[in-house]
């Protein structure tokens, strides 16, 4: 038999906030609605339902035992409904109590603790799971869903439309030389001068890979690449101890007093945009709405200072 269509899941819960309560007005107080509209709801349901629930007693409602038979189930109907939805949003990561955050190992200095501090502040009991890696790593990790959003270095504007983006702040491109070289105190460097050294750089995908390459191409020759790594704290250690040069953004600068980070010249100027990605289809989730608003202070804060913006 069908289900009529005026039996409401809206209605049951009147109906058992009333068989909990015994008392329209109270029932009214509690759910915000007229008493109007809960007479209406319980007189709605008893004629969808084609079975009276309740016996008139002067201007009270007296339930009858199909009124009792029927909250039994109605309370499981509505417990099941409830468990349902927090299921779907547990699954889809919809406010969820904790937070898959993929970030840039660079960026762990200053602009994650920052971003994380913030959002704890504005949502206490949210854990959040930090995940590092390269730009290529985290930007597939979002698209299958294994992560919420990321902080990554953009080259340009977002050209994926299942992402939402937020840019936090520029970063350019120095030379990374270890203190006391031969370059150190230097205004600007011409990377022609540099046909003969040595270079150590991160592995493919990373942001910063990217603008190496893109650096010599404008210097129209292929660097001496002595050695790859795959984390910044290591490509900063092999400068310091001159196994090489390398370009790097100037947020590392204070990772290390053991390298100088050297402007560039103009014609080789080279920029990365720190950008929060998370998908569209879930921009309205409230955790990473306070995400979102948390980038947009940090870029705010950050305008105009270190050369970042």
């Amino acid at each position: 038999m069908a289900i009529d269509e005026a039996i409401t899941l809206k209605k049951m819960e009147v109906f058992l906030a009333f068989m909990t309560l015994n008392n329209m007005a109270r029932v009214s107080e509690s759910l915000g609605q007229s008493t109007v509209s809960v007479h209406r709801a319980l007189h709605s349901l008893e004629e969808a339902l084609r079975c009276p629930l309740f016996k008139h007693e002067g201007r009270n409602l007296i339930p009858l035992q199909t009124a009792y038979t029927f909250a039994e189930y109605a309370k499981r109907v509505i417990d099941e409904c409830e468990e349902g939805v927090r299921k779907v949003r547990d699954a889809g990561g919809f406010n969820a109590p904790r937070l898959k955050m993929g970030a840039l190992y660079s960026l762990t200095l200053r602009c994650i603790p920052q971003l994380v501090i913030g959002l704890k502040l504005r949502k206490p009991e949210l854990d959040i799971d930090l995940t590092m890696g390269s730009n290529r790593e985290l930007l597939q990790s979002l698209v299958d869903g294994q992560l919420d959003a990321i902080v990554i270095g953009l080259h340009g504007e977002n050209e994926n439309n299942g992402l939402v983006s937020v840019p936090l702040f520029y970063d350019d491109i120095f030379l990374a030389a270890p203190v006391g070289s031969p370059y150190a105190g230097n205004r600007q460097i011409d990377l022609q001068d540099f046909r003969a050294e040595k270079f150590v750089t991160l592995s493919d995908g990373f942001a910063t890979t990217e603008d190496f390459h893109h650096c010599f191409e404008l210097a129209g020759f292929l660097p001496d690449i002595a050695m790859r790594v795959q984390d910044i704290f290591s490509l900063i250690n092999l400068i310091s101890g001159g196994i090489g040069y390398s370009l790097l953004p100037g947020r590392v600068g204070e990772f290390s007093s053991r390298i100088e980070l050297i402007p560039l010249e103009d014609r080789y100027a080279s920029r990365q945009q720190i950008t929060l990605l998370l998908p569209k289809n879930r921009e309205r989730d409230p955790n990473l709405l306070a995400l979102a608003a948390e980038c947009r202070m940090y870029g705010r804060r950050d305008n105009g200072k270190d050369g970042f913006l």
